[in-house]
């Protein structure tokens, strides 16, 4: 997901993707315990994801409150 994607986002499409993509790592996670993930570099993407997702929503809150 880049971050062109995430701008046009709402700020709830935002929070549900955040919360879709921790229940994937958590479900990576749990693969990678059980020796079940055919792709262990997934995680690191889900992750950055997530990252990417609470930055920019972070540069939105701070962007809001200068304006206020």
């Amino acid at each position: 997901m880049k971050a062109k994607e995430i701008r046009q986002m709402s700020d709830t499409e935002m929070k549900n993707k955040i919360k879709e993509l921790k229940s994937e790592l958590f479900n990576l996670r749990f693969q990678l315990a059980t020796g079940q993930l055919d792709n262990p570099t997934r995680i690191k993407g889900v992750k950055k994801d997530i990252a990417r997702i609470m930055t920019i929503s972070k540069e939105r809150a701070i962007h809001a409150e200068k304006e206020a």
